[in-house]
């Protein structure tokens, strides 16, 4: 601010000063005009010569061009050029008048210099250039702040995984002789599956930070075993529905483990919505250039301003939820499949829908 003061300050000195400069000009022709054939006129003839910065035009009474100096010589020769260039000076600067006598005179018509006109925008550029440091290096901090948590994170998930391979391992061995010793009870296999489900998870956690490997495998049968397995271990009081209308089996090159990590996260986030009440819809669609899953509850909803604030890490309504859920359920949708996650509707009292898009190029 400081700068455009300033530079305004010093526009208006040179305007003046460039003013006082055509006036001279304009006393230096009425001398020419005045002269005799015994009068020295190499000095007015000087101070018109050394005009190299101001454009002017000089014009009879009815405003007629007789002569220009400092414009675009290549293009003096269009009259048109100049007959513009006369009007749009008119609304700038008013005219010097040279008086000749006998009820005659001339006028001198100029605008701002070249250097004038570039001090007039030097602290705009300025400005822009200090707003470009700054966005620079804003991005630059949040860049550098972003892998800093990044870090902080990876590193959690592999202490958590470190810390989770023992015991589950251990119970892993556990459940074999289970099976041996009692191989007619039923919980057997299901405890068996909840292993496997540890299992998956420290597999998960230690992948973090690392790019996963995508192959070609079926979302919809993902999609339907996560649900076998949620309706087991969810009460009875909610209840799953999946429509595949048409599309049948979707190969798409997905890893299927973070995949099933997606569904399970969000459907575990809708059960929360619902607090262990209500209907849980998903609904697939194929095309040629995309597969779409909604899945859809009848829940509390979410308000309009937190559509992509769910998303955001730390971010939970629950009293002890980590917030960490829809995030890591956006990043790997997006980051890793190259697809989008968002909210695709709410309303207040009624549910929500959330939408998952996976490219298949």
């Amino acid at each position: 601010m400081g700068s455009l003061v300033y530079t305004s300050y010093l526009v208006d000195i040179l305007k003046i000063e460039e003013r006082k400069k055509v006036e001279i000009w304009a006393q230096a022709t009425l001398l020419i005009v005045d002269a005799d054939s015994t009068e020295n006129i190499e000095f007015p003839y000087s101070i018109i010569e050394n005009n190299t910065t101001v454009p002017v035009i000089l014009t009879d009474g009815s405003d007629r061009i007789i002569t220009a100096m400092n414009f675009d010589e290549t293009r003096k020769e269009d009259p048109g050029y100049l007959t513009l260039a006369l009007e749009r000076i008119k609304k700038r600067n008013k005219p010097i008048i040279i008086d000749l006598g006998a009820g005659y005179q001339n006028r001198i018509y100029y605008k701002d210099s070249i250097i004038l006109t570039q001090l007039k925008y030097y602290p705009y550029v300025q400005l822009g250039v200090i707003l470009l440091f700054i966005l620079v290096a804003y991005m630059a901090f949040s860049s550098s702040r972003k892998a800093a948590d990044n870090m902080v994170w990876v590193s959690m998930s592999k202490e958590t995984a470190h810390q989770l391979g023992t015991p589950t391992s251990s119970l892993a061995g556990w459940v074999e002789i289970l099976a041996q010793k009692y191989p007619d009870i039923p919980i057997t296999s299901e405890i068996a599956r909840d292993v496997e489900r540890l299992e998956k998870i420290t597999e998960r956690f230690s992948r973090i930070g690392a790019k996963p490997v995508l192959n070609d495998d079926n979302v919809t049968g993902i999609i339907v075993r996560t649900i076998d397995y949620l309706k087991k271990r969810t009460s009875s009081k909610v209840r799953f529905w999946f429509d595949q209308g048409t599309a049948g089996d979707v190969i798409v090159p997905v890893n299927a483990a973070l995949f099933e990590w997606v569904i399970e996260n969000i459907s575990k986030n809708a059960i929360d919505a619902m607090e262990g009440n209500g209907e849980i819809f998903y609904h697939i669609s194929n095309s040629e250039k995309n597969v779409i899953i909604d899945i859809s509850d009848t829940g509390k909803g979410i308000p309009r301003k937190s559509f992509k604030k769910i998303f955001d890490p730390g971010y939970s309504t629950k009293q002890r939820g980590w917030g960490m859920g829809l995030s890591l359920a956006k990043r790997i949708i997006e980051d890793f499949h190259n697809g989008r996650l968002y909210v695709r509707s709410s309303e207040i009292g009624k549910g929500s829908c959330i939408r998952i898009i996976i490219n298949k190029g």
